[in-house]
């Protein structure tokens, strides 16, 4: 197994969010007219980093329904990613597991209405029964995903920008082991990602749902490129990876990662290393306290990864000097 690094983020607790009676009075009526009746209830959803509103709303006819909403003014980014995410939930074939859009509103509050499905988010630290059960899902829905249903940019230019990352890195580690190794191993990643597999890109445990039945429900699908389709399977592992899991055995087992060369994994492991190490590193937006450390975190984890792959040695990566 590997090394274990304990999440510094209190799990399913890393959101700010609004919560139902400080939504503006015409937004929280025009939700209940979407929904068909009053709301008696509502269970803020405070996983993940952003601070717009996310509720599971249970109404007075006990019919229960996953709203979002950010304000276009106070809220723009996040207002303009929950409209992306309409637009791509609502492009996806039935054969993916996601929940549906039902409705969507966009006018000075963008809202969403999102089937309610029962389920949990996995378990932190991950398991391996439950890890399973996601890869098997990733697996299942990838022939609907390819080629892709819509019309989306690759991921060789959404991720371009990930690449100079690694300037921050040389200018604020340049003592750094294997710097110019992992550098120049980012910027090849154009090389190995390409394919015509629609791709989530942030398949984490706070955008997953377990349900009750052997069901794993994808959530959160502001982010999707075409790609290679193994990339969601290695973007998943860095979280078991750093909570203790064997993700090499993983990757050696899965039906999409079990052929890809070990030179391509690690050329996206570098990109991660260098994205995450970067974002890691400036200040924590007071809406969203976590995330910088939860970023720090996923640097850690993809370096040490890499490392291993690449039989870097422990005293390379331990030690002051060495470390991110």
């Amino acid at each position: 197994m590997a090394d274990v690094r304990p999440t510094p983020v209190p799990t399913g607790a890393t959101a700010r969010r609004l919560s139902w009676p400080f939504l503006p009075k015409h937004v929280r009526a025009l939700v209940e007219q979407r929904c068909g009746a009053p709301v008696v209830q509502a269970a803020s959803q405070d996983g993940g980093f952003t601070p717009g509103f996310a509720s599971v709303l249970t109404c007075a006819d006990g019919s229960r329904h996953f709203v979002k909403a950010a304000s276009t003014v106070a809220q723009a980014a996040f207002a303009e990613s929950y409209r992306q995410e309409a637009r791509k939930l609502a492009a996806l074939p039935r054969g993916v597991p996601a929940p549906r859009l039902l409705w969507s509103h966009d006018d000075d509050w963008v809202v969403l209405g999102i089937e309610y499905v029962e389920g949990r988010a996995p378990a932190r630290p991950w398991v391996r029964r439950e890890l399973d059960r996601c890869l098997d899902a990733i697996e299942a829905m990838t022939p609907a995903l390819t080629p892709s249903p819509t019309p989306l940019d690759s991921f060789e230019t959404e991720f371009a920008p990930f690449v100079g990352a690694w300037d921050h890195v040389r200018a604020t580690r340049p003592a750094l082991p294997h710097l110019e190794e992992a550098a120049a191993l980012a910027a090849r990643f154009g090389e190995v990602v390409a394919g015509d597999t629609l791709v989530h890109t942030d398949l984490r445990d706070d955008n997953l749902l377990l349900g009750p039945h052997g069901e794993v429900w994808m959530c959160d699908w502001n982010w999707p490129v075409r790609g290679a389709a193994w990339l969601d399977t290695v973007f998943l592992l860095v979280q078991p990876r750093g909570d203790g899991l064997d993700v090499e055995g993983i990757v050696a087992e899965r039906a999409l990662t079990q052929d890809v060369p070990a030179e391509s994994i690690d050329v996206v492991l570098a990109l991660l290393a260098g994205y995450f190490r970067k974002q890691g590193d400036q200040p924590a937006p007071p809406t969203s306290p976590h995330l910088r450390r939860h970023q720090a975190w996923c640097a850690e984890v993809t370096w040490d990864w890499l490392g291993e792959r690449r039989g870097w040695t422990e005293l390379d990566l331990g030690g002051p000097a060495a470390r991110w």
